[in-house]
């Protein structure tokens, strides 16, 4: 009797256990619902489509480790497709040694990608206002984006990914968004689905207060922001940045600058209707006017002039400017680290103990100016101490979050009809769809005139 007790007893405890754990996810499914992404979980219809992509990308990341180089990009790395066939489907990996060699340089080792990438925790489904009909989904600690493309965007991409890479070598400091990887599932009976795997420039965003999609213009550019107190992820636009300003005091000068390299490049491209995408959010009091010690300064401008472009072994991580985590011991207080303009930051003061970001410019230590290229040449910054260096930039009170993504619209004879549509539509208005030429003009207005 009391042997039948303790059986019904355990039993009421594994229903009841049962009970809690399908709370706790319906809580934390519900939570990602106000977020404005899902759980891609059993019941999503995305679920079978993701777990390829995982057990795809496993495969495929794995295969680079096994076979990593370490000389120098060839014509025929950029035309490699690797094959893997699977139980259910196979997959195909684009270029796969010129976007491993891209990860190295961004700072990522292939292991922490893989374990990204492939974790056991399920993908998220991220519902944009976009009017494309791509699907996008989340890496679950947020880090990476995957988004399903059309086969001429992707043919765009492949077609152009030596000059991309050619223009992320000499600006290693670029905005633009960091594609990580380009992929093809074939499911037998069923369509292609192409998808890219891109750095999120919203990472990592657990604090983020606001986002915005800028195209600078002003037609179809208001989203209906969040109910205040509402934790709904909203990325609004133009209309609602109106009367706002990134203040970056003397970092200014190097966004302003790094915004037109970076859509001269893509108006050389033909290309128009990317987005310039900004986040915020308040640094804490102690991030705010630090100084940098004489050593630390040393080494991560040595580091910020390494231009990482050539391929790197599969464990190393080595993107221009961070900070790596052996060099603890000298980052002090620097954890969300203050930047010098790239003047300060090519120089620095044996006498002065440290360098603080509103001091005076010193004088150089002979010995160190000539291992130090010049900073302007590249139009390079000190990065910060962050996992997300390159998309990150701090201000006197803000954290900044900075990056050019969607740039795949070629201006073609359909995009100049739409044009001339719009044009009689929307006289005397601004619009999105105009000559790469103005595009790239108007977004660096945009930039200037919305900055201090």
């Amino acid at each position: 009797m009391s042997a039948g007790g303790g059986g019904l007893g355990m039993s009421g405890h594994r229903q009841r256990s049962g009970t809690v754990k399908r709370r706790r996810w319906g809580g934390l499914r519900q939570q990602w619902k106000l977020l404005g992404v899902f759980e891609i979980d059993q019941q999503h219809e995305f679920y079978s489509l993701t777990c390829m992509m995982k057990e795809g990308l496993a495969a495929a990341i794995q295969n680079n480790i096994n076979n990593s180089a370490t000389n120098e990009l060839s014509d025929d790395d950029y035309r490699l497709e690797v094959t893997q066939i699977h139980k259910d489907f196979t997959m195909e990996t684009f270029a796969g040694p010129v976007f491993a060699s891209l990860r190295s340089s961004s700072g990522m080792t292939e292991q922490e990608y893989q374990q990204s990438l492939c974790s056991e925790s399920c993908y998220l489904q991220f519902i944009s206002n976009s009017k494309s009909k791509a699907d996008f989904f989340l890496t679950n600690d947020k880090r990476f984006f995957l988004k399903t493309q059309n086969k001429r965007e992707i043919q765009f991409l492949l077609t152009n990914l030596k000059i991309y890479m050619e223009h992320l070598r000499k600006f290693p400091h670029s905005l633009l968004v960091k594609f990580l990887g380009v992929h093809r599932i074939k499911i037998p009976h069923r369509s292609k689905k192409y998808f890219i795997v891109m750095q999120s420039v919203f990472y990592p965003g657990d604090r983020i207060s606001a986002r915005y999609d800028i195209k600078g213009c002003e037609v179809s550019r208001w989203t209906e922001p969040a109910p205040e107190g509402s934790q709904i992820i909203v990325v609004l636009k133009d209309l609602n940045f109106e009367g706002q300003s990134v203040i970056l005091d003397q970092q200014r000068h190097w966004l302003v600058r790094q915004v037109e390299i970076d859509t001269h490049f893509l108006q050389r491209l033909n290309v128009l209707d990317y987005s310039l995408l900004l986040g915020y959010q308040p640094l804490h009091q102690d991030e705010r006017h630090q100084s940098i010690s004489f050593a630390t300064l040393i080494i991560r401008t040595k580091r910020s002039v390494n231009p990482g472009g050539s391929r790197v072994h599969a464990g190393t991580a080595a993107v221009p400017g961070a900070v790596l985590e052996e060099d603890s011991s000298l980052n002090g207080s620097e954890t969300g680290c203050s930047y010098l303009a790239p003047s300060q930051a090519a120089v620095a003061s044996c006498g002065g103990g440290s360098i603080s970001q509103t001091g005076p410019e010193p004088s150089v230590p002979s010995g160190d100016a000539t291992e130090l290229p010049d900073f302007r040449a590249q139009n390079r910054r000190l990065l910060p101490n962050l996992k997300n260096p390159l998309h990150v930039i701090d201000g006197p009170e803000q954290r900044y979050f900075i990056g050019i993504i969607d740039i795949f619209t070629v201006y073609s004879f359909r995009k100049r009809l739409e044009h001339l549509w719009k044009s009689l539509r929307h006289p005397g208005r601004s619009f999105s769809t105009v000559s790469p030429q103005t595009y790239c003009l108007r977004l660096c207005h945009w930039v200037q005139d919305h900055s201090k």
